[in-house]
């Protein structure tokens, strides 16, 4: 489970702390799009420990399903099949275009990894039943609190682009000045 520490130092603590869009208008806005953007980073974040959790429930049900159907062929025979399918599926879901790659990969991997306790999962087919299904449970768990945890973040990413707009259609804010700004960086 992805808790939220008040007062905490990790992104997510900052972010989804309800300080992090309290008096949005008094920011600069360098300071709003710096926000913006730390919490972008989160989003992405999430999105991508999301896809590994999907992933690993994907596999623990294909490992389910060939057992029930009596199939052949393992998990790792058909594992290039069952991740692209999931690949292929409709989205659900707020489905966002992620700019962004992902910064905290090793410690995602380690945190799903670390769900499943000393259960190897390159081979779910040594695992009992009992094991697969306690895993694929723990998987959903995790999955449905980074889910909830990433509707939190897109949250305060909406406001905080709802600010950015809404200084540009105030007139506040000029495109003019963001292009002027964007040619300084690049000198």
């Amino acid at each position: 489970m992805i808790e939220v520490r008040p007062g905490g130092r990790r992104r997510i603590d900052r972010v989804l702390d309800p300080g992090y869009v309290r008096g949005l208008e008094e920011l600069s806005l360098d300071q709003l799009r710096e926000r913006r953007n730390e919490a972008a980073q989160e989003e992405t974040d999430l999105s991508y420990l999301r896809r590994l959790l999907h992933a690993r429930i994907d596999i623990v049900r294909a490992e389910q399903d060939r057992r029930s159907t009596g199939g052949e062929l393992s998990v790792v025979d058909r594992l290039a099949a069952i991740l692209s399918d999931n690949a292929l599926r409709p989205a659900r879901g707020l489905g966002r275009h992620q700019p962004l790659e992902p910064s905290r990969t090793g410690q995602h991997r380690r945190q799903a990894e670390a769900l499943v306790g000393n259960a190897d999962l390159s081979d779910v087919s040594s695992l009992s039943d009992e094991k697969l299904e306690a895993t694929l449970g723990d998987y959903a768990e995790e999955e449905t609190s980074v889910s909830a945890r990433r509707r939190e973040v897109q949250a305060v990413v909406d406001q905080l682009n709802a600010e950015i707009a809404a200084r540009y259609a105030r007139g506040s804010a000029s495109v003019d000045d963001l292009l002027a700004a964007e040619r300084a960086r690049e000198d």
